[in-house]
C-alpha cells in the first residue's frame, strides 16, 4: 500500500509555514519532495530521509512530489505538551493537537457557550480552488469582513500544503483558519465539522467558507467522490441554524460529460445528499451556457429543493486581477474557465445580500 525509498536531501527549494520543499536524490534521479515540519521536523541538505513515493510512482495527483516519512539524520524529536486530541489516529504519523473544544483551550469557554450559528452565512464550496476567488470577491464587494476558512478532511489533510491559504493570509483576504476532522494545521483545530463551524463563529467570523484542501478524490461514479461532503456540510450548517450558500462547480472546458456545465459532483451533493435547502448562486453567463445550467438545475430538481438565484460574479475576476491571484482548477485558469470563478463571485454577491437581510 505504501512504496518507500531512501533519499538524500540535495537542497531546500522553498519554505512556508509548516512545510519545506526539497530537491532530493532518489533511485538515481533528482525529484521534488515535501517535508511537513510539524510531522517530521526540520530538514537540511545532506540529510538522509525515508520517502513515500507511492503517488508519484503511480503518476497520481500529488503535484509531482514525494513525501518525507522520516528524517534518518534526526530520528528523535519531542511533541508539544499541550493538547490531547490525535489526528491521523492510529497511524504511524498520528499528530497531537490542542482542539478548540478541549478544556485547556483558550477557546473552551466560548465554545461551550456557542451552540448555534444564529443565521451566520456559511459558504459551502465544492473545491479548494473556489477559496481564492470567493475571498477576493467578498473583499471587493464588502471590504473589512472577517472571513474564516474551515478546511475539511475530504482531500489534502495538512493545511500547510495549500499555497492559496498562505497567499490569502498575506494579502489580508483571510482572517483565520480552522481545520476539522483529520485535517490539521489551522489556526484552530476542531474534532469535526459541526464543532469546526461553531469554532469559526466563536472566533468572530462574519462569513465562513468551508471547503476541502487541494486534491479532491473522484472515481467517475455518482457517489464515489469526496465532493459529496458539500451536501453533508449543508446538513451540518442547517442543523446548527446557519445559512448555507453554495458555490456550484461549473465549467464548460472539461471534456468529460459528467463535469460539463454543473459538475455531477455538485448535482449529486445537492440532489441526493443535502437534506436541507440551501441558497445556490448561479453566475450570470452567456445565453447558451446559462440555458444549459438552468436545464441541469431543473432536470436535477434542484429548483424544488433549494433557493436558486442568478448573480453577477464579475467581482471575482476584477478582484483576482487586482490582488495578483493566479488560481487554477484542474490546470485551467480564468482565461480558460471564467465560469468557474464567476460562480465564486456570484456566491460572494449573494452572501453580502444575506448579511444585509436582502435575501
Amino acid at each position: 500500500m505504501i512504496r518507500t525509498r531512501l533519499g538524500k536531501v540535495l537542497s531546500v527549494t522553498g519554505e512556508r509555514p509548516g512545510i519545506t520543499e526539497l530537491l532530493v536524490e532518489c533511485e538515481g534521479a533528482e525529484c521534488r519532495a515535501v517535508n511537513y515540519d510539524r510531522i517530521t521536523g526540520s530538514v537540511k541538505p545532506g540529510d538522509s530521509v525515508i520517502l513515500n513515493t507511492t503517488a508519484l510512482h503511480k503518476s497520481l495527483g500529488t503535484g509531482g512530489y514525494h513525501f518525507v516519512l522520516a528524517n534518518c539524520s534526526t530520528p528523535e524529536r519531542d511533541a508539544a505538551e499541550t493538547g490531547h486530541i490525535m489526528k491521523l489516529r492510529y497511524t504511524p504519523l498520528q499528530v497531537k493537537v490542542l482542539a478548540a473544544e478541549e478544556e485547556e483551550s483558550p477557546l473552551a469557554e466560548r465554545i461551550r457557550e456557542t451552540n448555534t450559528l444564529d443565521g451566520l452565512p456559511i459558504v459551502v464550496a465544492g473545491l479548494h480552488s473556489h477559496l481564492a476567488p470567493f475571498a477576493a470577491a467578498l473583499s471587493e464587494i464588502r471590504p473589512g469582513l472577517r472571513l474564516v476558512y474551515l478546511m475539511t478532511d475530504g482531500a489534502a489533510l495538512p493545511l500547510a500544503f495549500s499555497r492559496t491559504v498562505g497567499e490569502l493570509r498575506t494579502k489580508g483576504l483571510l482572517a483565520a483558519t480552522v481545520t476539522c476532522g483529520h485535517a490539521f494545521g489551522g489556526d484552530y483545530e476542531a474534532v469535526n465539522a459541526y464543532s469546526g463551524l461553531l469554532t469559526a463563529r466563536a472566533v468572530g467570523a462574519d462569513v465562513v467558507i468551508t471547503a476541502m484542501g487541494p486534491g479532491i478524490v473522484g472515481t467517475g461514479t455518482r457517489f464515489g467522490h469526496t465532493g459529496v461532503e458539500q451536501g453533508q456540510m449543508i446538513n451540518a450548517v442547517a442543523s446548527l441554524e446557519g445559512r448555507p450558500v453554495v458555490i456550484p462547480r461549473i465549467t464548460f472546458a472539461d471534456r468529460r460529460p459528467r463535469h460539463q456545465g454543473i459538475s455531477h459532483h455538485t448535482l449529486t451533493a445537492l440532489r441526493y445528499v443535502a437534506l436541507a435547502p440551501a441558497d445556490i448562486a448561479l453566475p450570470a453567463l452567456p445565453g447558451e451556457q446559462q440555458q444549459q445550467i438552468l436545464e441541469q438545475v431543473h432536470s436535477s430538481q434542484l429548483d424544488t429543493r433549494h433557493r436558486i438565484t442568478i448573480r453577477d460574479g464579475s467581482a471575482a475576476l476584477t478582484a483576482m486581477a487586482r490582488h495578483g491571484l493566479q488560481v487554477t482548477s484542474m490546470g485551467r485558469g480564468v482565461e480558460q474557465i471564467p465560469e468557474f470563478f464567476l460562480a465564486a463571485g456570484a456566491a460572494a454577491s449573494l452572501t453580502v445580500s444575506v448579511l444585509d437581510g436582502l435575501h
